[in-house]
């Protein structure tokens, strides 16, 4: 698979704005997107225009306006993506965060230098509801982070979220959007929306220990799970929304494999480190924003990084090892 880094503007512009972006983007770049980050359904970008057409789009005070502002708009967007945690720091939870544990078959594979897939799995927040660009969605900002790492590695990322979905949905693409794919470890985000619909807890916690049941049968890959964000509509249900991230956690242990504490790490930004819940969650009151994604890439990237390391070092931490918990 390809390791080109994906990099997709025109799932946010207008149309005109993004035939005008076709004049600036390369086309390596559009079919990395495709496959790294799959964007929410939409026609494929264009053939570039014919000498012709971009003769009377230079001429055109109108095209000279729409390419202007989407040139304006790719601005905005570097610098965001430069400047996101100058404005906000990205820190581990305070309290000592503790590794999330042993990676062993994705920093194994980074290790010996071969090609590397990983399928983020879940709903609104792995499709990147609420980030300002597919750049800034989770996936993409891990697998930036990892290519910036391992810059000879072929590291593809793939985003298998679904807005609106939990784990009943999720089940029925389970075969064809994972295990099909034969990644080398799967992020399993979860739980959100059972709160939100009032779902059995307990419901949703069998249905993921069957899932996970299914990849593990299926190969080695590394599986890690993330519990439901801590935003204000989630904590309107916050006795649910308790349960869930307490089965979630049991699931993780019975079955041997990771958790990300979510719920936790963006507890601890507010509540320890004084972070505006604004600063992280968008006016909806659920989800996160070009900063709660960043930071939350960060942090699960750190810890693949530190898996590469301990292995490196001949460190034999058993792949069951899961206890990234920050307080």
């Amino acid at each position: 698979m390809s390791s080109i880094r994906p990099f997709c503007l025109t799932s946010w512009l207008a149309a005109p704005v993004a035939a005008a972006l076709l004049l600036l983007t390369p086309v390596s770049q559009s079919r990395a997107q495709a496959q790294a980050t799959p964007a929410p359904a939409q026609a494929a970008n264009p053939a570039p225009a014919s000498p012709s057409q971009t003769t009377v789009a230079a001429t055109s005070p109108e095209q000279r306006s729409i390419t202007a502002r989407a040139i304006d708009k790719v601005k905005q967007v570097a610098k965001s993506a430069g400047d996101v945690f100058n404005r906000v720091p990205c820190l581990p939870p305070k309290g000592g965060a503790k590794a999330m544990g042993s990676l062993p078959h994705v920093a194994s594979k980074l290790v010996a230098g071969k090609p590397v897939v990983i399928v983020a799995f879940g709903s609104s927040s792995t499709a990147g509801y609420g980030a300002s660009s597919p750049d800034f969605n989770y996936p993409n900002r891990l697998a930036a982070q990892l290519r910036r790492q391992y810059p000879t590695a072929d590291i593809t990322v793939i985003n298998a979220g679904v807005g609106g979905e939990d784990a009943p949905e999720m089940m029925k693409r389970l075969q064809k959007e994972v295990i099909d794919v034969h990644p080398d470890m799967v992020i399993w985000q979860v739980g959100t929306n059972a709160v939100l619909r009032n779902l059995d807890p307990g419901d949703t916690a069998k249905m993921v220990e069957d899932g996970i049941a299914r990849i593990q049968a299926a190969g080695g890959a590394d599986i890690m799970l993330v519990d439901p964000q801590y935003s204000p509509a989630v904590n309107q249900r916050k006795e649910s929304a308790g349960k869930m991230v307490k089965l979630l956690g049991k699931v993780a242990e019975l079955r041997h494999v990771g958790i990300f504490p979510r719920f936790e790490v963006m507890r601890d930004w507010h509540e320890n480190q004084s972070i505006p819940v604004e600063s992280f969650v968008i006016a909806d009151g659920l989800h996160m924003n070009d900063w709660g994604y960043a930071c939350f890439a960060q942090l699960l990237g750190d810890d693949i990084i530190r898996s590469v390391g301990q292995i490196k070092l001949g460190v034999n931490v058993p792949g069951d090892v899961r206890a990234y918990r920050p307080m």
